[in-house]
């Protein structure tokens, strides 16, 4: 069965620009661009990943983290 998990992940982005934004001390918008220029968001928009079920904050670091090693 293959389902589309594009209703969660639509959910969870949000909370991720928003804890990036926070955390950077950025506008929302740059946050956006932080997390869809990263490989951590192609992973996401992966269903067979499964990054979808892992919350927000969680994917947050990771985004955080890749971006830490440039």
């Amino acid at each position: 069965m293959n389902e589309d998990h594009t209703l969660i992940r639509a959910t969870l982005v949000p909370a991720i620009v928003a804890f990036l934004a926070a955390h950077y001390h950025i506008s929302d918008g740059d946050a956006m661009d932080m997390f869809y220029k990263s490989r951590t968001a192609e992973a996401f928009a992966d269903d067979s990943i499964g990054l979808y079920g892992l919350s927000a904050l969680h994917i947050a670091a990771d985004v955080i983290q890749e971006h830490s090693a440039k």
